[in-house]
């Protein structure tokens, strides 16, 4: 991709329910099996988030697609949450799922599988009806901005950002990658949190006749990333795709799970 503006015309045929298909279904998304790579992130979510100091007023995700799947651990311990997508079609697909009408994707292995690992012995749907409870606003954003969400929320105001596989596929460039993430961050609050999972060395993943070009990152350059950003991290962690997990959808080699922090003084 040559410009930003040609990662926004390449995303004009983007197709939600066939990016959910590839991606959020079996193999990828088996929950009988811990090896898989969905059990991996949701796990890793929800490790972080046990630990008692993600809390806070408001969590934003950046780029939410049409997934829910990022917010079911980090959620509780908000009292609001944001969710966001440069994509109309995107975001009205999250409002389908908000609003529970008929036909939208069935997130209730997630929210099973979760409810599992937090061992309180809650049904999963009550889980579900809290979230669709605490979920405020569905609302654009462009994270080549240096207000990615506009005039709806104020640089510094928020407590924690989630987001996931959308730095990455939405940058033509290093450049526009490390910019990306430093206006993200910018939302943050000093000490604020960032729970972050993305692609590694993956240049391309498809959505129905969408084939959406990725800026292939390496651990090392992520974090380098964090650390321009003026973020510490907390923790990072990779997981390397098994065959099993390659199903010709993208040519991704692994995923990396980073729980940063923002910088006290910025």
């Amino acid at each position: 991709m040559s410009s930003i503006q040609a990662v926004a015309e390449s995303y004009k045929v983007f197709n939600p329910r066939a990016y959910l298909q590839n991606n959020y279904v079996p193999p990828r998304a088996d929950f009988s099996s811990e090896d898989s790579v969905m059990c991996w992130k949701l796990r890793r979510l929800h490790e972080a988030c046990a630990k008692g100091e993600i809390k806070g007023h408001t969590l934003v995700d950046i780029g939410s697609g049409p997934t829910i799947y990022q917010l079911l651990s980090a959620f509780e311990h908000f009292q609001e949450v944001i969710m966001t997508d440069y994509l109309e079609i995107n975001r009205q697909e999250l409002k389908m799922w908000l609003n529970n009408e008929p036909g939208v994707f069935d997130w209730s292995p997630y929210f099973e599988y979760v409810c599992k690992l937090e061992g309180k012995g809650e049904s999963w749907k009550e889980k579900q009806k809290r979230l669709r409870e605490c979920v405020s606003r569905v609302i654009p954003v462009d994270i080549h901005q240096s207000s990615p969400l506009g005039r709806e929320v104020a640089s510094g105001s928020i407590d924690c950002l989630v987001s996931s596989f959308c730095l990455e596929a939405c940058s033509p460039s290093l450049v526009a990658f490390h910019k990306a993430l430093e206006n993200v961050v910018g939302l943050l609050k000093p000490q604020g949190h960032f729970l972050w999972i993305g692609a590694l060395e993956e240049s391309y993943y498809l959505a129905g006749e969408a084939r959406l070009s990725v800026l292939p990152v390496t651990e090392d350059m992520v974090k380098k990333a964090l650390s321009k950003a003026k973020c510490v991290v907390r923790e990072f962690s990779t997981y390397s795709m098994t065959p099993s997990m390659k199903v010709g959808v993208d040519d991704v080699s692994g995923i990396f799970f980073a729980w940063a922090q923002k910088d006290a003084a910025k």
